[in-house]
């Protein structure tokens, strides 16, 4: 056993930060207390950790004094430290600690899989799952299940508070939405929140959360989007069109003058750089998507937020009833979000019933499966455009009348640029209300109400708005 622990390595690092206590807090940012192997050196250890938040000094006095208080004080292992000779540098030897307690930790996890496999009757999806999150905790150092005791909460959260003020963002403490009034709402998406963005189809969901993802990606976050019914390039070229002011149609054709072909060659550059990672497999379940979010995590810590699109298209990987199958699903992506610490968007639909009522707008109730998602969620929105509705009773009253063999003039007009409504209908942590945003339809884009874009393409070329001089939507 050897090979998975070395005491004369543990006593030079902590005989080290007793002769500089400078150091103490590089050979905490690598590792824990429960990194070292002899019980006498964790307990040395966490004491050295409450100095440090007590702000005391770290030295044999101080250390002992604690250790005794607690009864742990171990003698002989303490003056075997003090007779150690310190190091001239820590660093291999931190990172040899560390790398031995891994492997205490990947000897441990065997018998928990042997014991989880023969001894307790879970499906072998269930075990995977399982061991995956078990090797996951090892890779990013986490505790597991212990309780947080209220002097650390404190610390943590004073940390917290702090690091908000320095932001100075506008009241954003989360990601930032990039809709100012989304985020005046929502103070942005939480680390662990499940946020639903729900809406009748039609209604720009995906496109909504593609300029989510944009936003996040334009402040240099990673982003991971699980795409399920459309393929990777589709989502790309609605991105580029919202990043260019480039129509849809004409990026889709590649019809464009030779400034929008520069125009698109510097965005498609500047997306080549970005962290953005899209799964189009199609087929996917909640145990494959943890898998995949947890390894990407692993592998690229800046990813700060997961799309999902949609919903209903995932699976839970049994047979179970679909009520209890989406439960599964909603619960299962709420923990993975608190245990990655990102918030994860899920994309939902709507049931139908709502088209008979005369008031559209969407509501908790008219979410498919809605209890699990009512419950498992900390952010529900819903995305509204009444025009959708508009136009389609137009068209349905033209139809009757020539039906009827009478003509029908109608006043309304498909416009290029309609109001929408981002309705937060539950908001677990602040107010529930109504975000008005202007959707653009021809760059498949939502922008603030008041902060549309100065440039905007108009035939084949982008001008300003003050310089075209046309009359914008009354809103």
């Amino acid at each position: 056993m050897n090979n998975l622990h070395n005491t004369n390595i543990e006593r030079s690092v902590l005989s080290s930060i007793l002769f500089n206590p400078a150091l103490f807090e590089d050979v905490a940012s690598i590792v824990k207390a429960g990194d070292f192997y002899l019980p006498a050196h964790k307990y040395i250890f966490e004491a050295m950790e409450e100095c440090e938040r007590e702000d005391l000094p770290i030295d044999e006095e101080f250390l002992q004094k604690k250790l005794k208080q607690q009864g742990r004080f171990d003698e002989e292992a303490f003056l075997e430290i003090l007779s150690t000779n310190p190091l001239p540098s820590t660093k291999a030897y931190i990172e040899e600690i560390r790398e031995k307690s891994i492997k205490r930790e990947l000897i441990k996890l065997t018998g928990d899989i042997k014991e989880i496999a023969l001894e307790k009757d879970l499906p072998s999806t269930e075990v995977l799952d399982l061991v995956q999150q078990k090797l996951y905790n090892i890779t990013q150092e986490t505790k597991g299940g212990e309780f947080r005791e209220s002097e650390e909460i404190i610390h943590s959260t004073i940390a917290h508070i702090h690091e908000m003020k320095k932001r100075g963002n506008a009241g954003v403490v989360g990601v930032d939405t990039g809709f100012a009034e989304i985020n005046k709402l929502t103070t942005g998406f939480g680390d662990g929140d499940l946020i639903i963005v729900a809406a009748r189809p039609a209604m720009g969901k995906t496109t909504f959360c593609l300029n989510l993802a944009q936003n996040a990606l334009d402040k240099n976050n990673g982003v991971a989007i699980f795409s399920l019914e459309m393929p990777a390039e589709q989502l790309m070229l609605r991105m580029l069109s919202s990043k260019t002011s480039i129509p849809l149609q004409k990026i889709k054709v590649g019809d464009l003058s030779d400034d929008e072909w520069t125009r698109l060659s510097f965005a498609t550059d500047d997306m080549a750089r970005k962290k953005f990672f899209v799964d189009d497999n199609g087929s996917v379940d909640i145990h494959k998507v943890r898998a995949k979010l947890r390894k990407l995590k692993t592998k690229h810590p800046e990813v700060s937020m997961a799309i999902i699109d949609y919903l209903q298209l995932m699976t839970s990987g049994g047979s179970k009833d679909r009520h209890l199958e989406v439960s599964d699903i909603s619960r299962g992506l709420k923990l993975l979000a608190r245990e990655l610490k990102i918030p994860i968007i899920a994309l939902s639909q709507l049931n139908r019933g709502l088209e008979s009522r005369g008031d559209k707008r969407p509501m908790l109730s008219d979410l498919r499966e809605s209890g699990a998602i009512e419950q498992d969620a900390d952010m529900i929105l819903f995305v509204y455009r009444d025009d959708v509705y508009r136009m389609r009773e137009e068209k349905e009253k033209e139809q009757k009348a020539r039906a009827e063999g009478k003509e029908y003039k109608s006043n309304f007009f498909e416009k290029p640029e309609e109001l929408a409504e981002v309705i937060v209908g539950k908001n677990r942590n602040g107010p529930v209300g109504v975000a008005n945003l202007i959707f653009q339809k021809a760059c498949t884009r939502f922008v603030d109400a008041g902060k549309v874009p100065i440039e905007v393409v108009f035939g084949d070329s982008v001008v300003d708005r003050k310089e075209a001089k046309i009359n914008m939507p009354q809103l």
